[in-house]
């Protein structure tokens, strides 16, 4: 196999276990180097184009399955600050009436 190919496989499979580890850092990380791995793998002479694209629309797949990730991830955050402001308020009133 490629070198460029093979480092692509190889950073997206530690995208997809940082995204199961919810390691954050290390997604950002493997994203830059994802970048760097296309640019290599597009570049590559002699690589089959139905390889690349196979390897691109799986690519696709985990980035779409890391932005559902966030998403939900953003809305529990939102949901928790939600609670907090509510509790703080409850407080507030609390303590005018005591």
């Amino acid at each position: 196999m490629n070198s460029a190919l093979q480092r692509f496989d190889d950073t997206r499979d530690a995208l997809l276990q940082a995204l199961g580890a919810r390691d954050w850092e290390a997604i950002g990380r493997l994203d830059e180097t994802c970048r760097a791995c296309i640019d290599d793998m597009l570049s590559a002479p002699a690589l089959d184009e139905a390889l690349v694209r196979e390897r691109l629309e799986g690519l696709l797949q985990v980035y779409g399955e890391l932005v559902s990730v966030t998403t939900g991830e953003r809305q529990a955050i939102a949901d928790e600050m939600t609670q907090i402001n509510q509790a703080k308020n409850a407080s507030k009133v609390y303590h005018l009436f005591s």
